[in-house]
């Protein structure tokens, strides 16, 4: 039984399925072969490789690095699929890796070298694929078999090789792995048997000089970059406090030895160090590199995009600017010597991460070619810089800001505002765009719209609730753009949706004699599960019945390690006091935290540092109707095609519908989408991304008009991949899900045209 017959038979109520749109029904023009154009689409690879794809009628293109090449432009020079050939896809494999599971996701953006697909699965196996079968060539497993406590996220590997070995590197948790990409094996020299601990060096003040002190959790989502014999990458660190440091480190990728690291919260005599509270290099956390990073192989530069600094949205004990949070670093990728920065937002306390790496791009200016970087951001703007200088290639305008009225916080004064391009978002939510969709939701929405504040960008977080538009997770997000070499074209999908930011006095820490299960949740985990632990899924899961998912030793396991990269580890407040959070939060049943001496003093130790918050969110919300959609009228997700050497939006569409909603005649609403585009000389834009309606689509770049779609077993939250194996092109897409209420899925689906369309072999 194929993949496809195995899915209707289960699952007939939801058909894997092509539709051709009304836009393709043209006639089949075959090609006699491709344009290889390995600069423009392949990134730099071995020479022996270069040289076969680069050649007219190669049989091989390869997909080489995360978004498509070490410049992060998502193009390929693949033109076999094309405007007049699209309407013949056809799924050409599919790969079920059978590892999804209750909340799991599946964002890997695959990696194709000579033929062999390279991949992560929801539980972050790493698999080996025959690139023109789907065939399984070899899977590691770094659980070995165990059960995988909580979520995994992960968006791709990074590759190296010398020509006589190739390397793939894979975070799992707090491990880098690098293995042998013939077999899939550790290798043993890197590191201690195959595998760093990324939390290793990151201890700062009392705690670099205390071994036996807990280490707060890092991880990595998003790979980072390949220069030369040196592997660059951020980290994934907590968004509460204590968190890690979000240095930016170079690591042998022989040896798995630090090379060098890049301070992003300033260490005293380093620049950015005065926009600090002074002692706050010892506490302060993130300010990390979590969406990944480009390369200028010519110039040896790397340009690396930051997020905000911990905690997010209170920051009294982090007045100034806090550099080198949220900005675009531009370092030396052998020493990692900065060369220039730019700070897009100024003491962020909105969440403003930059979501993607940026996009090396060329832009005509006073009819000169100008390299540049462009960054895109959550609030829909974007950034664009002379690559070499960081001079911006748009005026940015510096704005006022309003003051916060929270106890302590102190907001910056002013906030830099590209000209342009012109958003590719909305910026302000107002009573006139509130949702229509029913009388009773717009009624609804009108009254909790009156209680909370809207007045554009920057507008702090407060008591009442600040509506954050576009919200926590853009804009842009990461699945990041795709820039077209051949017209200037800049692609971007963007999130519309509101979200509010609401501000609260957050328990006090229980004395010491009345510590107890509850107090300790409340002091400890409802800062971001919530008091009633439903959590802000899918941002932070719901803790609702979580004893009938795991043991109560799974969970403890989970709270020490805080392996996952974004919860903090609970370490430090001792077997006894985890064992009665423990208890909590599987039974209800609110138990003292007995070995209180030893507790007692983690507690103790914790209440005199500088991090303690005075004000706290009350969890992600989503500004929804009573049916759960936008309480906001459409677009509720865009693509967007940005003219660089303008600054004006081309075009722009809806993407995504809501199943139900198109049941009931609302079509073209768009909706959250996560993952990114790629874009074809053969004319093509391929996306997925949409979280509802689980569609693969093909558009034209020129105009947006949709050229082919297909229904996935799972939402394509992920960015696809495009190569060729003997002649033939292949789109494939991880099908994961993940973001809807849909059961998530852990399938890569592999499309190509006929065999009978194929040209013939040279």
């Amino acid at each position: 039984m194929t993949y496809l017959q195995a899915s209707l038979a289960v699952k007939t109520s939801r058909p894997f399925n092509v539709r051709r749109s009304r836009w393709s029904r043209v006639p089949l023009v075959l090609t006699c072969g491709f344009v290889f154009l390995c600069a423009a689409g392949c990134g730099r690879r071995d020479s022996s490789t270069a040289t076969r794809s680069a050649e007219a009628g190669a049989r091989t293109v390869d997909w080489p690095a995360y978004g498509g090449g070490p410049d992060g432009v998502r193009y390929s020079a693949l033109t076999q699929i094309n405007r007049e050939t699209v309407k013949d896809l056809q799924v050409a494999w599919t790969f079920d890796s059978g590892d999804a599971f209750p909340g799991s996701e599946l964002q890997c953006n695959p990696l194709v070298i000579d033929g062999v697909v390279y991949a992560t699965t929801p539980k972050v196996n790493v698999i080996a694929l025959d690139g023109a079968t789907g065939a399984l060539r070899w899977r590691f497993d770094p659980h070995e078999g165990r059960k995988v406590l909580g979520k995994l996220r992960n968006r791709g590997l990074n590759t190296w090789s010398d020509g006589a070995e190739r390397r793939l590197f894979v975070a799992v948790r707090q491990y880098l792995y690098a293995l042998d990409a013939r077999t899939g094996k550790p290798i043993p020299t890197f590191g201690q048997g195959g595998r760093i601990d990324l939390r290793d060096g990151l201890q700062r003040g009392e705690d670099a000089a205390d071994p036996a002190r807990p280490k707060d959790g890092v991880s990595l989502s998003t790979p980072g970059v390949v220069y030369k014999d040196l592997l660059i990458i951020g980290s994934l660190v907590p968004e509460t406090l204590p968190a890690a440091p979000g240095d930016i480190r170079a690591f042998d990728v022989r040896t798995g030895a630090l090379r060098w690291s890049f301070h992003t919260i300033p260490h005293p005599g380093e620049a950015g160090y005065e926009t600090w509270p002074k002692d706050a290099w010892t506490y302060a956390g993130a300010a990390n590199n979590w969406s990944g990073m480009t390369l200028d192989e010519r110039r040896g530069l790397v340009f690396v995009p930051t997020g905000s600094a911990s905690y997010d949205f209170y920051g009294a004990n982090r007045a100034g600017d806090n550099l080198f949070a949220n900005s675009v670093i531009a370092l030396k990728a052998d020493t990692g010597a900065r060369v220039w920065h730019f700070q897009t937002v100024r003491h962020d306390i909105w969440d403003r991460d930059l979501p993607a790496p940026p996009a090396l791009v060329t832009v005509m200016r006073d009819g000169r070619r100008i390299d540049g970087v462009a960054q895109v951001t959550k609030s829909g703007y974007i950034f664009l810089f002379d690559r070499e200088t960081g001079a911006p290639l748009f005026p940015i305008e510096e704005r006022a800001a309003p003051a916060s009225d929270l106890e302590g916080e102190v907001t910056a004064a002013t906030q830099p505002f590209p000209v342009k391009p012109e958003p590719f978002a909305r910026q302000l939510l107002t009573n006139e765009m509130l949702t229509t969709r029913t009388p009773e939701a717009h009624a609804a929405a009108r009254a909790r719209f009156a209680k909370v504040r809207s007045a554009g960008p920057f507008v702090p977080p407060s008591r009442q609730g600040t509506i954050v538009f576009p919200g926590f997770d853009g804009g842009a997000e990461w699945g990041g753009p795709a820039f077209d070499r051949e017209t200037g074209l800049f692609y971007v999908n963007a999130n519309e949706m509101a979200w509010i930011l609401r501000m609260i006095r957050p328990p006090a820490r229980p004395p010491l004699s009345a510590v107890s299960g509850k107090r300790l949740y409340a002091a400890e985990c409802a800062i971001c599960h919530k008091a009633d632990l439903t959590g802000s899924p899918p941002q932070v899961p719901s803790l609702v019945g979580i004893g009938e998912r795991y043991e109560e030793w799974e969970i403890g396991v989970l709270l020490r390690q805080s392996s996952s990269g974004r919860m903090p580890s609970f370490a430090r407040l001792g077997p006894a006091a985890i064992g009665a959070i423990v208890r909590y939060v599987t039974t209800g049943r609110d138990t003292p935290a007995a070995g209180a001496a030893a507790k007692g003093q983690a507690v103790a130790k914790i209440t005199s540092l500088p991090m303690d918050m005075r004000w706290v969110s009350d969890g992600y919300n989503r500004f929804l109707d009573a049916d759960g959609y936008p309480a906001i009228q459409p677009p509720w997700g865009t693509l967007n095609a940005i003219d660089l050497n303008t600054g004006t939006i081309a075009w722009k569409i809806p993407l995504g519908e809501y199943p139900a909603l198109v049941a009931q005649g609302l079509t073209n609403t768009g909706s959250e989408n996560y993952g990114g585009p790629v874009v074809t000389a053969g004319g093509l834009l391929f996306i997925g991304a949409t979280s509802f309606d689980r569609k693969f689509r093909a558009f034209d770049k020129k105009d947006g008009r949709l050229l082919w779609e297909t229904t996935l077993p799972a939402a394509g939250n992920a960015t696809p991949a495009t190569y060729a194996v003997n002649g033939r092109q292949f789109v494939v897409i991880a099908a994961g899900g993940g973001k809807s209420p849909d059961p998530p899925g852990g399938s890569f689906v592999a499309f190509a045209l006929p065999a009978s369309a194929q040209p013939p072999r040279p």
